[in-house]
């Protein structure tokens, strides 16, 4: 699944479901995303973060997105788990970069 990611279906994604999906699911959605970019983090990694990421922006999934309220809850399990395989990623470096991100999205 690793290999389906791809960055431009994963800000596309992350744009035009910003407000739908809700800060929590974006906010773990970029804080996986700025982890697989950081040059420490090791491949194996990488592989669980790009798979989760595939996971949230391909169309078919469990529940699907367009399901109120609900939609977006299988994304965050893959997301959550993910985060807690390659925490140890997740540095504060990387948290300051989505925050950044969130700010200009969502404002203060």
């Amino acid at each position: 699944m690793a290999n389906e990611f791809d960055d431009g279906s994963f800000w596309d994604k992350v744009k035009n479901f910003a407000l739908k999906a809700g800060k929590e699911v974006i906010e773990k959605a970029l804080w996986l995303y700025y982890a697989a970019q950081q040059p420490n983090t090791p491949v194996w990694a990488k592989t669980v973060i790009y798979g989760a990421l595939a996971y949230f922006v391909l169309p078919v999934d469990a529940v699907p997105d367009a399901i109120p309220v609900a939609g977006f809850t299988d994304d965050l399990g893959a997301l959550a788990a993910a985060l807690g395989t390659v925490s140890m990623y997740v540095t504060n470096e990387v948290k300051k970069m989505a925050s950044e991100k969130m700010k200009e999205w969502f404002g203060a």
